[in-house]
Formats: structure tokens, sequence, C-alpha cells
């Protein structure tokens, strides 16, 4: 059984600019088996896609919302999806 999914997060606050793109790839290559992106968007928000299993996307979900991020998030809003299986790392954009 594939229990893999895609994630999709849109994170607000003060994300741009403190590095906050590079501890997202940073957290996503230390809970492993997680592929996808991190890009700033031109609205100062930051988007996250990762595909993986549940528990490594929930693992990178709760640092996003929770763990100890650069700068400030003001607030996380997330999709469930099926992974598309498009990405081969997880990288900075």
């Amino acid at each position: 059984m594939n229990d893999n999914v895609r994630l999709t997060v849109w994170v607000r606050g003060r994300v741009q600019g403190v590095g906050f793109r590079w501890f997202t790839r940073a957290n996503a290559l230390r809970i492993g088996g997680l592929a996808g992106f991190a890009s700033n968007l031109a609205d100062g928000r930051v988007q996250v896609v990762a595909e993986g299993s549940r528990a490594g996307c929930e693992q990178l979900l709760d640092w996003l919302r929770e763990g100890d991020t650069p700068g400030r998030v003001d607030g996380v809003t997330e999709i469930w999806d099926t992974p598309r299986g498009v990405y081969e790392s997880f990288e900075i954009r």
C-alpha cells in the first residue's frame, strides 16, 4: 500500500529574506523521503510543496506551524492531495 501524499502549504508572516526556504529544505531533508520545493511568492508568502509519506509531510507541516522557524509565521494554510511524482529532490526555488 502506498500512503504517499502531496502537501501544499502557504506560509504567511515575515518569511522572506530570513532563510526560511533554506531551513524548510533542511528540515525536509532531515525528515527524509520528501521531494518538492519551497518558493517565495510575490505577495510575501512562501509556498511549500512536499510529496512523500503522510507521516513525513505531517512532520514538516508541524514544523512550519510551530517549529523553530526563522522569521515569524503568522499563519499556515494547507491542502492535501494525491502525489504527482514529478520531483526528484527537495529544492529551493
